[in-house]
């Protein structure tokens, strides 16, 4: 893998490269680079387009995931906060790479981006669609003093985190959906997976992992079940250009470190100021409020008006006369199945 991913670096400025130049530059024959595109093609699930005599080029260029540029664009306190970053070509899963890690001392505030996921997860181990160099797939690990069970409402304070990123980047029109997905005019946007271990007085352990679509090949998308949106949709450019410095123009990775230092910055100040803060901003940002909506908890769909979440970050849902609250439980604005 270590070849195919030199080899799309290479390739990532979108121009075409000759075969000898390649092989120069990777230190193998040309042979091994016509092997090495087959492969990142198999593998990588990418396009790369070869000519007779013209060399290779891909389709479109690719801002590459890159830990160095990440880190730069963090602000000091940001850089503080965290432990290293590591980006990967390919991995099964961030979460499941980061979990492993954290039982054999992984560093607090380790963060992880992949350029694919093989094996991606949502919520109730749904797949996650995870194409190559097309969105954002990052992981980080965060170690608390206190149980699980102090950790309720985090999910809702990522999303809070993902959403103050997303707007502090000109990026209008965010909208969360509880418990967990990010969305925009009512398309899913992005979506956080929280896995939480530990023990039930502490400590514990937390994975915050983030799914959000930039570039979506409408070819990936096509496992998608539900609307869906990604930020060239809504922007255009992901970022406007007259809102960031010079220096920090490649949008993947300035969406990265943004979305790095909220997250982490929640996650440092959750256990002294626990959830009340992000709860409040999480609000700002629900757009579904006194909407019709279904939910479907422990196999039961409810059918009632939605009402927001309480001061611990449950649902609330008004049946009839009867508000309840749910910790849990898979929200619905198309009545009759989860979204």
């Amino acid at each position: 893998m270590e070849t195919e991913a030199q080899l799309i670096r290479l390739l990532a400025d979108g121009k075409r490269h000759s075969g000898a130049a390649l092989a120069a530059q990777l230190g193998i024959s040309r042979a091994a680079v016509w092997k090495a595109v087959q492969r990142a093609r198999e593998r990588l699930d990418i396009e790369i387009l070869a000519e007779q005599g013209q060399g290779y080029q891909l389709k479109a260029p690719l801002e590459l995931l890159d830990a160095q540029e990440i880190e730069s664009r963090l602000p000091p306190a940001a850089k503080e906060r965290i432990g290293p970053i590591q980006c990967f070509a390919q991995i099964d899963s961030t979460n499941t790479w980061l979990l492993e890690q954290s039982t054999q001392g992984a560093t607090s505030g380790t963060c992880v981006l992949a350029e694919r996921q093989t094996a991606g997860r949502g919520r109730r181990g749904r797949a996650w669609c995870s194409p190559f160099g097309a969105n954002l797939y990052l992981s980080i690990l965060w170690y608390f003093d206190a149980g699980p069970a102090t950790l309720g409402a985090l999910s809702l304070a990522a999303g809070a985190a993902v959403a103050q990123a997303l707007e502090s980047l000109g990026i209008t029109g965010i909208q969360l959906k509880w418990p967990n997905d990010i969305h925009w005019q009512q398309r899913k946007l992005g979506g956080l997976l929280i896995e939480i271990a530990g023990e039930t007085q502490g400590p514990s352990r937390a994975v915050i992992g983030l799914g959000l679509n930039l570039q979506m090949p409408e070819t990936a998308a096509k496992t998608i079940d539900q609307p869906w949106v990604d930020l060239r949709e809504i922007c255009q450019n992901p970022i406007p250009q007259d809102q960031i410095p010079q220096q920090h123009s490649a949008t993947r990775n300035t969406i990265a470190a943004c979305c790095i230092d909220q997250l982490s910055a929640m996650l440092a100040s959750f256990p002294e100021q626990g959830p009340a803060p992000f709860l409040s901003a999480w609000r700002r940002f629900d757009a579904y409020r006194d909407q019709r909506a279904s939910l479907h908890w422990s196999q039961h769909c409810l059918q009632g008006t939605y009402r927001g979440i309480d001061d611990q970050g449950a649902l609330l849902l008004q049946i009839g006369q009867e508000t309840r609250h749910f910790a849990a439980g898979e929200l619905s604005l198309r009545p009759g199945q989860p979204s």
